[in-house]
């Protein structure tokens, strides 16, 4: 597995070795051993998720104040541009965001440890968007934050009129949203 830090020093973009021919290709998605090495420590996961979506679709910036999640997120069917802020107060990278697209094709995944929010926007027609989670869902903690707070800065592709659900729409800014220590 390739593994490359991002600007955020603990959200890290992992490829796992793809392995193809004429006839199709094989890749090991999750191997215990292989992320606690790539990520430098163990983490269990508890629980998988799947979501598909239409274009233009925003999903986010989602995450739990208590039964903190962190996040294995890949792409099985078409592309999303995905993100992570650092909402931990106590981190020197607070508020501060990365992105990577995430491709069917291309394989990447990427590690959103607990601590940071989550979201992403549905560039392909669909995509069919796969994670595993560290703790499980918890509606009575999950937070949200503005994906278009200007403090955080988000730079979204070009050209973005997202579809939002009425809980994102609400969202409140980082500045008002409770987050980490």
């Amino acid at each position: 597995m390739k593994v490359t830090p991002t600007r955020l020093p603990d959200v890290l973009i992992l490829e796992p070795k793809v392995f193809g021919d004429a006839r199709g290709f094989f890749l090991e998605s999750f191997n215990q051993k292989t992320f606690d090495a790539a990520v430098g420590r163990h983490y269990e996961f508890v629980q998988d998720n799947h979501s598909r979506s239409a274009k233009g679709v925003l999903r986010g910036l989602h995450y739990q104040v208590a039964q903190t999640q962190g996040k294995l997120v890949r792409v099985v069917s078409g592309a999303v541009y995905d993100v992570a802020v650092d909402v931990r107060r106590s981190s020197p990278t607070f508020g501060q965001w990365v992105g990577v697209e995430l491709t069917a094709e291309g394989g990447k995944q990427l590690w959103i440890p607990p601590g940071f929010a989550h979201g992403f926007v549905v560039l392909s027609e669909t995509a069919d968007f796969l994670y595993k989670t560290t703790d499980y869902y918890a509606p009575q903690h999950e937070r949200s934050i503005a994906w278009n707070d200007p403090e955080i800065g988000i730079e979204w592709p070009a050209g973005l009129v997202p579809v939002l659900s009425a809980k994102d729409s609400a969202a409140a800014s980082l500045r008002e949203a409770e987050v980490f220590a």
